[in-house]
């Protein structure tokens, strides 16, 4: 198997810009759990970025993040409505329930994406306490089918929370991906939008390690400092965290690497819809593709580029793009893919532009 493939964004290595402000912020000592320089100039960076009264907390994972988001708006007897896809149901381990006691309540969709129409028919028993009360929803942009949510599709979702006094949250893992898609500054889609907390994500794009949890609605994180330290997300070495952020937001790392990362998408888009028997199921936005592929070559080709399977009971599968995915990457699979299609044969040599 080639150390190179297209099964996550979180198996890139780090940015070379974010190691080097690693190793310079090694340097001497400096207060502990967020009381440096580093983190303090990382939040002001966050505050020129979606405003002044943006409350902006660090944390370690993204799983960390939108624990503490959620948690902060929500009580034990609420319930929390996000795509049946959304990390936070399939891949979190329950964590979100555990630790606000709230139900997650799944809804169908096609493309990764909720809908207002979708949530309404779970919005009853306001005020009957037998029935969990609507608190909050949760989305994720990009989707975790690479889609993208528009400014009108976010308000929507706003303004239908809001309006039954409930809060919007915005899983942000791959939020700079969706940003260039959408080519919008990110305020323009999350606070402006109606958004009122956001997971901001920086390892799918280039960080080593971190996040952040950002607040718009300021009375939100009244208890979040003691809910961040509950959950085990008050790192100590909190400058090796915010010094991340400084060039990431600085100096824009964060659309570089998006850029690049979409880009190779809709190159690897371009490449596989060339080839008969592959069917693609997303509208490729951010850095994601997704696919049907015949059952009979999947291991074949997982042994040469892994990746994982989508979905089991129709042969969908996911690659994932990443800031460092080399168009070599990309064709060097696309050529096995094909020939294990029988589209041509495996002898096919790398198109002359990477020679």
């Amino acid at each position: 198997m080639r150390d190179r493939g297209f099964a996550s964004d979180n198996n890139s290595g780090i940015d070379p810009h974010i190691l080097r402000a690693i190793e310079e912020a090694n340097n001497g000592h400096a207060i502990g759990y967020g009381d440096d320089r580093w983190t303090a100039e990382a939040i002001t960076l966050f505050k020129k970025e979606f405003g002044e009264s943006t409350e902006v907390y660090l944390v370690l994972t993204g799983t960390g993040a939108n624990i503490l988001g959620i948690q902060s708006a929500v009580s034990s007897f609420n319930s929390i409505f996000c795509a049946e896809t959304a990390h936070i149901q399939v891949d979190e381990c329950g964590a979100p329930e555990k630790f606000t006691g709230s139900k997650l309540i799944p809804i169908a969709t096609r493309n990764g994406k909720i809908t207002p129409g979708a949530i309404e028919k779970h919005l009853h028993g306001f005020g009957f306490e037998h029935h969990s009360q609507p608190g909050l929803i949760s989305i994720t942009q990009a989707s975790e089918l690479g889609t993208v949510y528009s400014v009108s599709e976010i308000r929507e979702l706003a303004d239908l929370a809001h309006k039954h006094g409930m809060y919007l949250h915005m899983d942000g893992a791959r939020i700079s991906n969706a940003a260039v898609s959408l080519g919008l500054p990110f305020k323009a889609f999350t606070r402006d939008a109606g958004v009122d907390m956001l997971s901001f994500g920086g390892t799918k794009n280039g960080m080593m390690i971190g996040e952040a949890v950002l607040f718009f609605n300021s009375a939100l994180s009244a208890h979040t400092k003691y809910y961040r330290k509950q959950a085990a997300q008050l790192y100590s070495k909190m400058r090796f965290v915010g010094a991340q952020f400084i060039p990431y937001l600085r100096n824009e790392i964060w659309k570089k690497n998006a850029t690049h990362s979409n880009r190779m998408a809709k190159i690897l888009e371009k490449e596989v819809a060339k080839l008969h028997g592959i069917t693609i199921t997303q509208l490729v936005q951010a850095n994601g593709v997704f696919a049907i592929v015949p059952k009979s070559i999947i291991a074949k080709l997982q042994e040469e580029y892994f990746f994982y399977m989508w979905d089991e009971s129709t042969n969908e599968v996911r690659w994932m793009t990443s800031f460092d995915t080399k168009e070599e990457d990309i064709f060097n699979f696309t050529k096995i893919l094909g020939s294990l299609l029988g589209e041509y044969p495996a002898t096919n040599s790398v198109p002359k532009a990477l020679k």
